[in-house]
């Protein structure tokens, strides 16, 4: 019985190791959009590399739950169409309608450009076509290479670059059906040696942007301290837990005195903060050491 416990209570605890970890670092999430990558390889098919580069790179990011992933800059350009439309008064007002100034800044540009683009596909070689269907012989291999670079942009500084390579092999058979003035492949980009190959590069990217997240500094800043308790204008969308821990204190910045570039940033610290209730995008905190009456609106918020 002695044993059973003493294996459940270790079970327990390499359970909650994860957890634990995850209140030390946070899981804090960075705001990120990804730009269009530009063709440079002059690579044409019937579909946009580029667009499809931006459509999978931000749905992998998303799906790695690290990054607060916003649209990219086609869809926020349509929000701020609609946001400006609705403005105009020649829409229909109400509690629901896009309003501005409310729209999520990113903290973190993703940009690049696709140098190399090798597509050996061979299909439909052999084939049969019944009643309009194609079945034909499908193989070959597609290579993908593109550069990518992450920036900050308060400062509109390169933070790391890559340059990454997708490769995607395939044999099979091709789908597809040719009727009157039109015809159909089955997939699309995502079932071509060039889209898989692709998806291969964006998976290597994302990886590389998720390395990178413990060497980018993570801030927040006190929006409100009053009745014992401090508000930091970071929440559980920005993967703050409860328990976690911040330092609080005013900014100190170092400018370069010829350029203006920022050279250092450090926070004085007044107190430390404990995160006792979390909302999507704010978190109420307990001062856990220090001079409470110190902590004012505007201070920075920083991991210790």
């Amino acid at each position: 019985m002695k044993r059973s416990n003493r294996v459940l209570g270790f079970v327990m605890l390499t359970l909650s190791l994860p957890v634990l970890a995850l209140a030390q670092t946070g899981g804090l999430r960075y705001s990120i959009t990804v730009s269009k990558f530009e063709n440079k390889a002059g690579w044409a098919g019937q579909w946009d590399i580029g667009d499809a580069w931006g459509t999978i790179m931000t749905d992998l990011l998303n799906q790695t739950g690290k990054f607060i992933v916003l649209g990219e800059k086609d869809m926020r350009q349509e929000a701020m169409a609609e946001q400006d439309f609705a403005a105009s008064g020649r829409a229909a007002g109400g509690a629901k309608a896009p309003v501005t100034g409310q729209m999520t800044p990113a903290q973190l540009l993703v940009k690049g450009a696709i140098t190399h683009v090798q597509d050996t596909t061979a299909s439909g070689h052999g084939g049969l076509n019944v009643g309009g269907f194609r079945i034909g012989g499908a193989g070959g291999k597609g290579e993908v290479n593109a550069t990518i670079y992450i920036v900050d942009s308060t400062t509109g500084q390169v933070l790391a670059s890559k340059s990454v390579v997708g490769e995607s092999t395939r044999k099979g058979l091709d789908l597809g059906y040719s009727g009157a003035g039109w015809g159909a492949d089955a997939g699309g980009y995502q079932k071509s040696n060039v889209g898989k190959a692709v998806t291969a590069a964006c998976k290597e990217a994302v990886d590389f942007l998720v390395a990178q997240l413990p060497k980018i500094p993570w801030t927040g800043t006190v929006a409100q301290a009053a009745g014992g308790k401090v508000y930091v204008n970071r929440g559980s969308r920005d993967g703050v837990g409860v328990g976690q821990e911040f330092v609080v204190g005013e900014a100190n910045v170092i400018r370069d005195p010829d350029t203006g570039e920022v050279l250092d940033q450090s926070v004085n610290e007044v107190a430390r903060l404990e995160v006792t209730q979390v909302k999507e995008k704010l978190s109420i905190c307990t001062v856990k050491s220090g001079d409470a009456a110190a902590i004012k609106r505007g201070m920075m918020v920083k991991l210790p």
